[in-house]
């Protein structure tokens, strides 16, 4: 199965014979124009119009609502961006090379990556050449920041507004599928951040001539408020997950903020949309994930469709530990972040509903009943770096590089499913920024935004880089390794999750909720899962924010010695990785 046969959209029904259906409920009339000439469709019921013709793969077409032209909203592809004409896709053309069977959520190592600065030239095809170094790193899982068609060349891809094409600037759909075909011949699996709260402000031409897809009493964040609970309006997006998994062969999806997925249907739009795609066999595992920063609990554990969510809170406890900031979303981490690692490695979310010094209104449930692998534990991701006026990552921000690998090992060798920002795993020098390309009163909308945004923090002022201009993006290029410091880093990375799929991966065979003790000693902590047969102990020390931040870098060396960072045992087995930390 390579195609998937969608609501919206142009569909071949067989070779060279396409029905185009479009729901256009305040529309008078609606047609299709090929290269032929137009088409008139036919209004159905429920505010559907629809029609079949003769065209070719490759052929531009576009919809006719009342007089006026725009993109097909469930285009496969663009002839060029989201203002021009969309493109007939033969989906089924590609040749897939060998059978995917995929690879289980328990030995997940995630790579966030963005096509666009990925590599120098930013393609799915550039990108696909560069995998062979993560698969050698030990990742197991890339996920791709979003690649729905945006406007522009370049953007982080929030903001797209054709979902189902692949930004055309990355690549052909093929190319895409290239890049995936890639990642499965090097036995990695590929998630895709699909964004479902809302449609970006260029080229939503839904709002021109389907008001009835939004909700005006229902305001997003970042526009306007989507009516769920429309039947229409709900498969456009449920069937985009399927479509995602079924024509590209992915292995799962990132939704983004689906705190901001506000329905009032009977049936949760994440509840259908987790049941729609179990409903299928796909032949390969797929692995659904959220980002949630209400904390909620009720979407994860064995039972349910999610595999897992972002935890921010491990970020937050580890960013502030090391650098002391205390502002904005960091305050309430910022009192005891040491206490906050100790709540994150028993528990995995820190906030579950409790009162929090710095936190209001409270936030979260109780999570220490999920299975560890519930959890996404990372130290920088794109929000994390991006929103930051100047993109620095942690190790932009910590000179001590001891403090820097503890909490390295500490993320990437705890039962939690870790994620590496692209260009962490050897200090890149460069930053992520936010950056778009957009035009007119847009842009200067966005510079203001950003002014205002960061003017309200000490440490940052009135130093952001323009986020429309060519240079920000290309700043963001993460390059590859080239310093000695660099190269050490990565090979670091590389032991430590050599160390997890060696040892941990087969503790999850017995159980994805060990009992688990975890006890502070001043600026030490030591975590103990207990898996039955096997036992993972973590043992670290870690310093005070002021001791950290006042380090230089070359102050304090990574040197093994006899306190161990990492004790992990399995029938009389054992592998002691060790760190040590002056705090003098």
């Amino acid at each position: 199965m390579s195609r998937f046969a969608k609501s919206w959209g142009a569909d071949q029904l067989e070779t060279g014979h396409w029905r185009f259906r479009l729901w256009a409920p305040d529309a008078k009339a609606v047609s299709v124009e090929l290269p032929e000439g137009r088409m008139g469709l036919a209004r159905e019921a429920e505010g559907w119009w629809s029609g079949e013709a003769a065209a070719e793969a490759g052929q531009a077409y576009r919809f006719i609502v009342d007089g006026t032209g725009y993109p097909d909203p469930a285009a496969r592809a663009q002839e060029s961006d989201v203002h021009g004409a969309s493109l007939l896709v033969d989906s089924e053309a590609y040749e897939w090379h060998g059978e995917w069977t995929g690879r289980p959520w328990d030995e997940a190592v995630v790579y966030e990556l963005h096509i666009g600065t990925f590599t120098a030239e930013g393609t799915f095809s550039a990108a696909a050449d560069a995998l062979s170094r993560l698969r050698d790193l030990g990742v197991t899982m890339v996920e791709l920041m979003p690649v729905a068609q945006f406007n522009g060349q370049r953007g982080w891809g929030y903001d797209g507004v054709l979902p189902y094409a692949p930004h055309s600037a990355y690549g052909t759909p093929d190319e895409f599928r290239r890049f995936v075909d890639a990642a499965h011949a090097l036995e990695m699996g590929v998630l895709l951040d699909v964004v479902y709260n809302h449609l970006g402000p260029s080229g939503n031409y839904l709002s021109a001539w389907c008001p009835s897809f939004f909700d005006a009493g229902r305001p997003s964040p970042w526009g306007q408020g989507i009516a769920y609970e429309t039947t229409a309006v709900r498969d456009y997006f449920l069937e985009n997950a399927l479509f995602w998994l079924t024509e590209y062969r992915l292995d799962g999806l990132r939704l983004d903020a689906v705190h901001a997925i506000k329905d009032r249907s009977a049936v949760h739009f994440l509840d259908e949309l987790g049941e729609r795609v179990r409903a299928i066999d796909w032949g390969r595992p797929i692995h659904l994930v959220t980002e949630d920063e209400r904390n909620l609990t009720r979407h994860l554990g064995p039972e349910e469709a999610f595999d897992a969510t972002w935890n921010d809170d491990w970020h937050h406890a580890v960013h502030c530990l090391l650098t002391g900031e205390d502002e904005a979303y960091y305050a309430s981490f910022a009192v005891d972040p040491l206490g906050d690692i100790e709540v994150a490695l028993r528990d995995g979310y820190v906030e579950q509903g409790q009162p929090r010094r710095g936190l209001a209104p409270l936030r979260g449930e109780s999570s220490a009943g999920l299975p560890r692998t519930a959890f996404v534990n990372f130290l920088g991701n794109h929000d994390q770096v991006g929103n930051r006026a100047r993109g620095e990552r942690l190790h932009h921000l910590v000179a001590d590089r001891t403090a820097l690998r503890v909490v390295t090992a500490l993320t990437l060798l705890s039962p939690c499913v870790p994620m590496v920002f692209m260009g962490d795993e050897f200090l890149t020098d460069a930053p992520f920024l936010f950056f778009a390309d957009f035009e007119g009163d847009l842009a200067e909308a966005v510079r203001k935004g950003r002014a205002e945004e960061f003017a309200k923090f000490k440490a940052f002022g009135n130093q952001v880089p323009d986020p429309i201009a060519a240079e920000t993006f290309e700043a963001c290029k993460i390059g590859r390794a080239e310093r000695a410091e660099q190269g050490e880093h990565e090979r670091f990375v590389r032991e430590l999750l050599s160390v997890r799929r060696a040892h941990l991966v087969a503790l999850f065979e017995t159980t994805r909720n060990p009992q688990v003790s975890v006890r502070r000693d001043g600026f030490g902590i030591e975590a103990s899962w207990d898996f039955g047969k096997s036992r993972l102990s973590l043992r670290a020390n870690l310093p005070s924010p002021t001791a950290t931040a006042s380090r230089s870098a070359g102050a304090s060396q990574f040197t093994p010695h006899d306190d161990p960072l990492v004790v992990v045992t399995s029938e009389g087995s054992a592998f002691a990785f060790s760190a040590a930390i002056d705090r003098d």
